[in-house]
């Protein structure tokens, strides 16, 4: 049986993009509250970030995103596009 290579090990540009853009996303959505509530503790900030990266995270990975992101946002693939024949 042939050992499958990851994507992260073939393209690892792409996985740190990934991985930065998915961070990013994650911040955005708690700046209402740092603006709002400058009292909260970090650890519910860094819950919050967490969490929001982690559903990023999941949806990049559904196969029909990842369709549409090769195709619309190349640059957030996790591979990169082969080409037409």
């Amino acid at each position: 049986m042939a050992l499958v290579e990851p994507t992260q090990v073939k393209h690892p540009n792409r996985a740190t993009f990934r991985t930065v853009f998915q961070g990013v996303i994650g911040f955005l959505a708690i700046i209402p509250l740092i603006i709002t509530a400058a009292g909260i503790p970090p650890v519910g900030l860094a819950a919050i970030l967490i969490a929001v990266s982690a559903a990023v995270t999941r949806v990049m990975a559904l196969p029909g995103v990842e369709v549409w992101i090769e195709k619309y946002i190349p640059a957030l693939a996790a591979k990169p596009q082969t080409p037409l024949n």
